[in-house]
């Protein structure tokens, strides 16, 4: 007699157990399900531009194709590409790095996830200022490592207090994670607002300092972009400046970034990469020379663009009985604040409690979808983004505005 087989149970990784898939991926998908099903769903959660990747960026791919450059490349970026890089670094930050200071990675996500992987053990610690972006801390557990909040408040423009910054640093702490312009507040720090933090790090030379600057070609007002290493010398041989081509030359979907630092990181970071995806595309790595290396017009064209959009958001939200936003300085994201309606209830009846319920609200009952604060590590907030048309974000303001009348 023939005994069934039992039912195989599956076993998670004990490190997945307080990591799970991006909120904001959560909530494109129930919008994408909304549109399927016919609703008019605008969808204000994404970080991506909807500007098309330049035309000469593509012809830079399709000549790649034709030419064959189809096969494996070096693990961490071409000397082509990486040549691009060092001159990009050279030409807008004023910073010198070498071939083998250079690492290139399927975006400037796995840049990141393999700097923590390459550098944390168990119980090290990860600095987060928060609101960052939702990747952080899970990138920092995944990794074995324990990411820790230090809360930035509104008044300061929701940039990093260097007081707060010192008292949380302990021996344990092997990175602080820094992004400006940041998601998902746009906040940016000038030279004089970075100077503190700086000296901070200067007097714990244990903490190593991860500058993310993917957002660095959207300041705005006329406000010059400024990076750790290249304002303080001292702290270059530390620092793991990272960037890439998604956001400033539309390039999402290519899934190119890279990271300038010193020479034993970027060599460690090759050995995590060696094991896991091995070189970035081919393809992608020929588009990113020529963003990087050609025309930059753009940059302007589109910098203009998203301000003109951040401040008719802006503008509009602080128009609205219970919501108050700060205009920020940088990316494409407001972060506004909410506090003013928790308490308040729908026609229904239903007390909006928090941030989550208010964007609930938002796309259930209004065809808007926005992600809450408390995402981001900091809660009676959401985060909208402007990386959309005019004409959508008009109407998706209508909707928001009309919702919050409704409420009572």
């Amino acid at each position: 007699m023939t005994v069934p087989a039992s039912p195989a149970t599956f076993l998670a990784a004990k490190r997945l157990g307080a990591i799970g898939v991006s909120e904001i991926l959560k909530i494109g998908a129930t919008a994408q399900r909304l549109k399927r099903e016919g609703r008019p769903v605008i969808v204000l959660g994404a970080g991506e531009p909807d500007f098309d990747t330049p035309d000469h960026v593509k012809a830079a791919a399709e000549a790649a194709i034709r030419a064959g450059q189809t096969k494996y490349t070096i693990l961490d970026g071409t000397s082509e590409l990486k040549a691009a890089v060092a001159e990009k670094f050279r030409r807008e930050n004023g910073l010198n790095y070498a071939s083998d200071e250079i690492t290139c990675g399927a975006g400037a996500k796995q840049v990141i996830h393999n700097a923590f992987m390459a550098t944390l053990s168990a119980g090290d610690e990860v600095i987060l200022a928060a609101p960052y972006w939702t990747s952080y801390a899970d990138m920092v557990r995944i990794a074995d490592g324990t990411p820790v909040d230090v809360p930035c408040r509104e008044a300061d423009g929701f940039r990093l207090d260097a007081d707060d910054l010192e008292r949380a640093i302990t021996p344990r702490t092997r990175w602080l994670l820094l992004n400006s312009p940041s998601n998902p507040a746009g906040a940016a720090y000038s030279a004089a607002q970075l100077r503190p933090i700086l000296d901070v790090l200067i007097r714990h030379p244990q903490v190593w300092l991860m500058a993310d600057d993917i957002y660095e070609h959207l300041s705005y007002d006329g406000a010059p972009f400024v990076t750790a290493a290249a304002l303080e010398p001292r702290l270059k041989a530390r620092t793991l400046t990272i960037n890439g081509v998604s956001k400033a030359y539309a390039m999402t979907g290519w899934r190119v970034g890279y990271g300038g630092g010193p020479r034993e990181l970027i060599a460690a970071i090759a050995v995590v990469q060696s094991q896991s995806t091995t070189n970035p595309c081919s393809i992608s790595q020929a588009a990113a020379i020529a963003a990087l290396s050609g025309p930059q017009d753009i940059l302007a064209e589109r910098r203009i663009a998203f301000q003109r959009r951040r401040d008719l958001v802006v503008d509009a939200l602080n128009a609205i009985d219970g919501i108050s936003c700060r205009r920020p300085e940088g990316a494409f994201y407001v972060f506004a604040s909410c506090a003013g309606l928790i308490g308040r209830r729908t026609p229904e009846g239903t007390e909006i409690d928090s941030d989550s319920a208010f964007c609930r609200y938002l796309l259930e009952r209004h065809d808007v979808a926005v992600v809450p604060g408390s995402c981001f590590g900091l809660a009676s907030f959401f985060r909208l983004s402007y990386a959309t048309s005019e004409q959508n974000l008009r109407e998706a303001l209508r909707r928001i505005t009309n919702a919050c009348k409704e409420l009572s």
